[in-house]
């Protein structure tokens, strides 16, 4: 009996893990709906957005060469899975006067995936 206990908690610990675990693949075909402003990987230029790489750490309004807006500048965040998850729900929630006009991503499994994608990026590029 206390075996099967262990394995039906074994099982069940093993499945509440895979559930929240997040897909990078999935993120991949997500961040399309972000490459219209935004690149990332080796390479990545600003757009109408700043390049993404090195995004966890990086604090908002620090990409070398883009011009970001006041509210962003000044909104004190440093980025990280807790940040972004707020954020990308909806920008200008989050941070009131930035230029980010993006609806959002309201799916929190998507989100989780998308930032799964972006987080694996240092700031050179390379796929951690």
């Amino acid at each position: 009996m206390l075996i099967r206990t262990a394995v039906l908690a074994a099982a069940f610990a093993v499945s509440t893990i895979a559930a929240h675990a997040e897909d990078v693949s999935a993120g991949e075909q997500s961040f399309k709906k972000c490459f219209p402003c935004h690149s990332i990987g080796e390479g990545a230029k600003n757009k109408v957005g700043p390049e993404l790489n090195g995004l966890d750490g990086r604090h908002s309004g620090t990409a070398p060469g883009y011009h970001y807006s006041d509210a962003n500048l000044k909104s004190g965040i440093t980025w990280n899975k807790k940040q972004f998850l707020e954020y990308i729900k909806g920008p200008q929630a989050k941070i009131p006067g930035t230029k980010m006009t993006f609806p959002g991503i309201k799916n929190e499994k998507e989100a989780e995936n998308l930032w799964a994608y972006l987080s694996q990026f240092d700031a050179n590029g390379k796929k951690k």
